[in-house]
């Protein structure tokens, strides 16, 4: 299922909704008219656990078609908001999870380049989540690099402690992308949290698809544009830990919660590890994309 948080023209609100036949339906709505109360929150949807969705898609076959028509809007006419607009938690971010991207880091930041051992992790406030369509704030008091980086986001669906690999993916509820948006010049003794976690500094989006609709998360292309030259590109199955290792990794040091999200890491080609280094400037707009799930748009506006 392609789930969604919009809003319409006519309408601020946020609201849950998934595509079907190329619309928009209203999740709340759809509750209403199949006698099946549903919530109008993505994180209170994924409270209700994976099996919701199942539930949700046998209604969808049984309901006839015009029963779709008043509750449905046309995808050009809403606009879509991060899937998950305030997360609970900081975003888990996942550091130097590709070998290439782990090689020019070593060229041009202060890493080893040696491979990890284990997961490096980080984390973004849920001040830094943004959605697709809006500016990505580059405050110049703070940085002068600011750069790119596409990711595959994994959303957990249920409490986890000491995951084993083999049942990893039984705790996913589905993924979305996220853009990893770094102020290179903001580490502060090998400490990444102020280069990570400024405000707007998530892009995501922009819409959540549930793991039923990927049939391999480890063999999706990922890439990312600026200004419509390619910049990134490659595949989640270079990825050096995959989700199954991230999983029991993180679940091992802390409990994982329904609606947690995890960033996996971004491929090589970023603009600190180009020679020349390449960075964002006012006006730029940059475009990450993840086979299966979309592309999120974001333009920079320097303040």
């Amino acid at each position: 299922m392609k789930l969604l948080t919009y809003t319409t023209k006519d309408n601020n609100e946020s609201r849950l909704g998934f595509i079907h036949n190329n619309q928009v339906i209203d999740m709340q709505d759809f509750g209403d008219v199949s006698n099946f109360p549903l919530p109008n929150d993505m994180l209170e949807l994924i409270d209700l656990g994976y099996e919701i969705i199942e539930e949700i898609t046998d209604l969808i076959a049984d309901t006839p078609e015009n029963f779709f028509e008043e509750i449905a809007h046309e995808i050009d006419d809403v606009i879509f908001m991060a899937p998950i607009e305030k997360p609970r938690k900081n975003i888990i971010g996942i550091g130097l999870n590709y070998t290439e991207h782990i090689a020019e880091s070593a060229r041009t930041l202060d890493t080893t380049g040696k491979l990890p051992a284990k997961p490096i992790i980080f984390s973004k406030p849920p001040t830094t989540v943004t959605a697709t369509n809006t500016e990505i704030i580059k405050n110049t008091k703070l940085t002068e690099q600011l750069d790119w980086e596409v990711e595959l986001a994994v959303i957990i669906s249920k409490k986890g402690k000491y995951v084993p690999k083999s049942e990893a993916l039984d705790y996913v509820f589905g993924y979305t992308v996220i853009n990893d948006i770094s102020a290179r010049d903001c580490r502060r003794e090998g400490q990444w949290i102020v280069s990570k976690g400024q405000d707007t500094f998530a892009p995501m989006g922009p819409i959540l698809v549930t793991k039923d609709e990927i049939e391999n998360p480890h063999n999706l292309n990922l890439s990312l544009k600026v200004n419509g030259v390619e910049k990134q590109n490659s595949n989640t199955k270079f990825m050096l830990f995959n989700i199954n290792d991230l999983i029991e990794d993180l679940s091992t040091v802390f409990t994982l919660e329904a609606g947690d999200i995890i960033a996996t890491g971004t491929p090589a080609g970023v603009g600190a590890g180009r020679d020349p280094q390449e960075w964002m400037y006012n006006g730029d707009v940059v475009e990450a994309t993840v086979e299966g799930i979309g592309t999120i748009v974001n333009t920079v506006k320097e303040i």
